[in-house]
């Protein structure tokens, strides 16, 4: 079985290794691990924000001093890694996506977490003539768009916020709700017309932060179409240390399943390890080598061969489509 990860940091790895020197990052240091967790295709994020959550090693590029400015030196880095990476293909469709797996190739979608480099929708056009598939107002912090998780639960969307949800969705980039918090995660509910996902997210139900869905939350994604992908990250898996498993994580999909049906859970690991200390996975999920045991606990409890196939790949390509 190999997986498609909804939501991958590798670019913030491209991005500062090519600034230290460094060439053909994803081939040297992640392809192997990628190959062995049966990873067939990613959704490459755009990570790039001026908070206090991602000063990281931005502090020491002097011409980065804003989003803007970031966001346009790792779209740079993103290009000369694509370009030195035969065995991967950027792809913007399920058709691309298939062609390039027939051909023995590892594909990419692009989205943006984040759009505090944007001054307003219109500049959503060049990223989707780029190839941008999903995005995300913002990520955990308070940008003009919206309010993120780590916000104020009351304050959700602003108009310029609504008005950039409406273009996403002219434009084809699927709305993706995971970083909001609750007022914003409604809001974006009420300013899309179609199809909304969560790309990296867990049940509330399981693991109470505000990161998390709750079961209503995880329903109007299904009535909407979408789909959630589930988070390795420790901290969204369990409370307790001890309960930050790989078999949690897989108790989690059972639940979306239950509350959603299994049509409608995807994957989204959110693998970090190479962000150092604090970003660990959950355990037996340490990087994306441990996939297959993710996909032995949900045979474990119970899911079919066709659901597993579901959640792995192709839940998530019928959405994106």
């Amino acid at each position: 079985m190999t997986v498609l990860d909804g939501h991958s940091d590798l670019l913030y790895d491209v991005t500062r290794r090519r600034l230290a020197g460094e060439t053909r990052v994803l081939e040297r240091r992640h392809l192997d691990r990628l190959r062995r967790g049966g990873v067939e295709g990613l959704v490459l994020a755009l990570w790039y924000g001026t908070g206090p959550h991602n000063e990281t090693f931005w502090k020491e590029v002097p011409e980065a001093g804003g989003a803007a400015e970031r966001l346009g030196i790792m779209l740079d880095c993103a290009r000369a890694e694509l370009a030195e990476c035969p065995w991967l293909a950027a792809v913007r469709t399920r058709e691309e996506a298939e062609t390039a797996r027939a051909a023995g190739k590892l594909y990419a979608f692009l989205c943006i977490e984040g759009m505090e480099a944007l001054e307003g929708p219109e500049d959503l056009d060049r990223l989707a003539g780029l190839g941008l598939r999903t995005g995300m107002l913002t990520w955990n912090e308070e940008n003009p768009f919206a309010a993120g998780a780590a916000q104020d639960p009351r304050k959700g969307l602003t108009d310029l916020g609504r008005r950039t949800v409406r273009r996403m969705e002219d434009l084809g980039v699927l709305p993706d709700a995971s970083h909001l918090n609750e007022a914003g995660f409604w809001d974006l509910l009420d300013a899309a017309g179609g199809t909304v996902i969560a790309s990296h997210s867990n049940c509330r139900r399981l693991c109470d932060v505000p990161r998390n869905l709750t079961d209503e939350q995880l329903r109007a994604i299904r009535d909407r179409g979408g789909v959630v992908g589930l988070n390795v990250y420790h901290g969204f898996v369990h409370a307790a240390p001890e309960g930050q498993t790989a078999e949690m994580l897989a108790r989690h999909a059972a639940h979306m399943a239950e509350v959603m049906g299994a049509e409608h859970v995807a994957c989204g690991f959110d693998f970090c390890e190479f962000m150092g200390p604090g970003n660990d996975g959950a355990r037996g999920l340490e990087d994306c080598s441990g996939v297959p045991a993710f996909f032995r606990e949900l045979e474990r409890l119970g899911m079919s061969a066709r659901e597993r196939e579901g959640i792995a790949r192709e839940n998530l390509l019928r959405v994106l489509g």
